[in-house]
């Protein structure tokens, strides 16, 4: 097959290519012999109609649309591999006129992968980014972990004061209608954790179980609600029982109780490295993400708005994911939010539209350095993800990935490589 390159547009190419006639009869008559079981004609038994039959009855062109589509995958490959063309988005194939016994002409427009034109990205100049650990996010931690062991006592012989939890019922009202969403029985709440609406919970301080409490608030003109944003709003609350809480002594015994050590001040200096490890890997990804940033505003690429749809069918599939392991989904998501698909995908476009640039970056610096993937790196990398799923049998679950294709696997090792050679290049103030 001879496949003929006619012009390209900025990331569209156009090219042209024939499937062969001899080809193209075997493909009619594949296509015959498939489908004849569909026609009755009478004087024939179903399935055993000749060709010529029903091509004299339906037109000699009946079988000609399944053919085609019998030669065009591996015709289409075909002519890409001659073309030496990466193609990012579904083609528009347009078949010129067909004439039996002679070759069809298929002309093709696609989207191909964009040439990337880097800037000089070893020579990236950033301020330094550091996090340093303070006492007080160690104190916030301890306080965190104090709260969490903390004992609830019954305290519905006084008032409600801040931080109380109290079980309360409420019915809200907009307009003297109440609203969909604004009553609830049993609903705890702690005073002071600005859950509700601001204003909600100051007017519950100072009033004792049993009593019936009128509260009066304004929705915020930001609320996610549209038709009760700025609204002003009426609650009768109902409180059934107020707890407050008793926090533990932070002591050693604390620690004890709460950790693997016997003092306090082991446990404090625990919390630190731990947050000083946190602090340290917060550090390095936003050093990479501002190395790949740089590199990006340094560089040229026109994206072709096939490969942003293309990622956006991902990032909508790894949403509807995330969604699903918190028992949603997708539609009931929308609905929920009361949104569209496209409301969605417009939301989600410009992070889209960025994952393709950073692709297409770190895809152009392994190519320029020659950055290689040994298996070496290949067992590395699957040792971690065995770890990272927890696989029983490591050298199983290995094994199972490399009857696989690894090319996702090795892509992201690459991509790896080439932000670390970024970030090792890029000079620091």
């Amino acid at each position: 097959m001879k496949a003929v390159l006619e012009k390209k547009e900025n990331n569209k190419v156009f090219f042209n290519f024939e499937l062969e006639a001899k080809a193209f009869e075997g493909a009619i008559q594949k296509a015959y012999l498939k489908n004849r079981s569909r026609f009755n004609i009478p004087g024939f038994r179903k399935g055993k109609v000749p060709r010529k039959i029903i091509e004299m009855n339906y037109g000699e062109g009946i079988f000609y649309e399944d053919a085609i589509n019998i030669l065009l995958p591996d015709a289409y490959e075909e002519a890409i591999t001659e073309l030496d063309l990466e193609p990012v988005d579904t083609p528009d194939i347009d078949i010129e006129e067909i004439e039996k016994g002679q070759p069809v002409l298929v002309k093709v427009e696609v989207d191909v992968k964009p040439e990337f034109k880097l800037g000089d990205y070893k020579s990236i100049e950033l301020e330094k980014i550091e996090y340093n650990v303070t006492d007080e996010m160690i104190e916030h931690e301890l306080k965190h972990v104090q709260d969490a062991n903390a004992r609830l006592l019954d305290a519905s012989d006084r008032e409600v004061k801040e931080g109380d939890i109290v079980t309360i019922d409420f019915e809200g009202f907009v307009d003297g209608e109440q609203f969909p969403g604004g009553t609830a029985e049993g609903y705890e709440l702690t005073i002071g954790s600005n859950m509700f609406i601001p204003g909600f919970e100051e007017q519950l301080i100072g009033n004792k179980k049993d009593e019936q409490v009128e509260v009066n608030v304004k929705f915020p003109e930001e609320y996610h609600e549209e038709t009760l944003a700025g609204k002003e709003a009426m609650f009768k609350v109902t409180i059934h029982d107020i707890k407050e809480k008793e926090l533990p002594e932070l002591d050693d015994e604390f620690a004890k109780d709460v950790s693997e050590f016997d003092t306090l001040e082991e446990y404090k200096n625990d919390i630190r490295e731990k947050l000083e490890k946190e602090m340290k890997n917060q550090e390095e990804i936003e050093t990479e993400n501002r190395v790949i940033e740089k590199a990006l505003e340094i560089s040229e690429v026109d994206i072709p708005n096939g490969m942003v749809e293309t990622q956006l069918d991902n990032e909508i599939r790894q949403f509807d994911y995330r969604l699903r392991t918190q028992g949603l989904d997708l539609e009931k998501y929308l609905e929920l939010t009361g949104s569209k698909i496209e409301d969605l995908r417009e939301q989600l476009k410009p992070a889209a539209s960025n994952r393709v640039k950073v692709d297409l970056l770190l895809e152009a610096i392994v190519k320029e350095e020659n950055i290689e993937v040994t298996e070496e790196d290949i067992d590395e990398e699957l040792i971690k993800l065995s770890e990272q799923y927890g696989a029983e049998d490591k050298e199983e679950f290995i094994a199972d990935m490399k009857k696989g294709d690894l090319e996702f696997i090795k892509t992201g090792i690459a991509n790896g490589k080439a932000v670390k050679l970024l970030v090792e290049n890029a000079k620091f103030n």
